[in-house]
């Protein structure tokens, strides 16, 4: 199993509309990306300072699944239009379990 899992945190300009837009965008993902086994979404509860803004984990039987939705239009779209506008910093990782 191929673990995926992001950490965004948004820039100080960024409205709770744009987040909103970022989740309604990223939770429609399972339905256009059949390859995803697992996807969860979360904002920070913000019990500690420096942490990230908003957490993706997404779970794939293998590579070639993730690259499926690395690369899938849907996905690139959203990245493109609503993630990157309101984008600080992004940290990721993928590993096999």
């Amino acid at each position: 199993m191929i673990r995926h899992i992001v950490l965004l945190t948004w820039s100080e300009e960024a409205t709770d509309a744009q987040k909103a837009a970022v989740a309604e965008g990223l939770a429609a993902l399972p339905g256009a990306i059949p390859e995803l086994r697992r996807y969860e979404l979360g904002t920070d509860l913000g019990l500690g300072t420096g942490n990230s803004d908003f957490a993706v984990l997404a779970e794939f039987d293998s590579v070639a699944d993730y690259e499926v939705y690395r690369d899938h239009p849907v996905h690139q779209a959203v990245i493109a239009e609503r993630i990157k506008p309101i984008l600080a910093a992004r940290a990721a990782l993928q590993v096999e379990f």
